[in-house]
């Protein structure tokens, strides 16, 4: 199966309403999850699930486990979540500023970030306006669907 046939079985299975495809054959294994459309941010739901830390001597970096409870204080907070799967950039190359830093404000149709999938680069643009409050994903890391990428105050 080339690269070509695997995009259009993903459009195919995007536009057919079904949430998820299984492809199996003899080299190659391949599942396809889809969401509804247009459903790239939702209001955040975190749960905190920390194990028991033992005591040590030095203190710790806060983590993200550390930081979402304040965040999911915040009931209006909008999380954008990714609406493919693939690798989560910042900028558009190398040598350009990264689309939105923590404070910037953001306008429906900015981009935010690029998602790259089978070579191929999403742009991933704002679906609401408001403020960039914290960004959840390191550049370069790679990204499921449905993952949350930026929690936004939209006021």
């Amino acid at each position: 199966m080339d690269i070509k046939e695997i995009q259009n079985l993903i459009k195919f299975v995007a536009k057919s309403g079904a949430s998820e495809v299984k492809l199996e054959t003899d080299d190659v294994k391949i599942t396809i999850r889809t969401g509804p459309l247009g459903a790239s941010y939702s209001e955040p739901n975190y749960v905190q699930h920390m194990p028991p830390m033992a005591q040590s001597a030095a203190p710790m970096a806060a983590t993200p486990a550390e930081v979402v409870p304040a965040v999911a204080s915040q009931d209006h907070l909008i999380t954008i979540k990714s609406p493919i799967i693939g690798t989560f950039y910042r900028r558009s190359s190398p040598d350009k500023p990264n689309f939105v830093e923590v404070g910037t404000e953001i306008k429906k149709g900015d981009v935010l970030c690029v998602i790259e999938a089978m070579k191929l680069f999403n742009d991933i643009e704002a679906e609401i306006s408001g403020k960039i409050v914290k960004i959840l994903v390191d550049d370069s890391s790679p990204v499921e669907f449905d993952q949350p990428l930026f929690v936004v105050d939209p006021s």
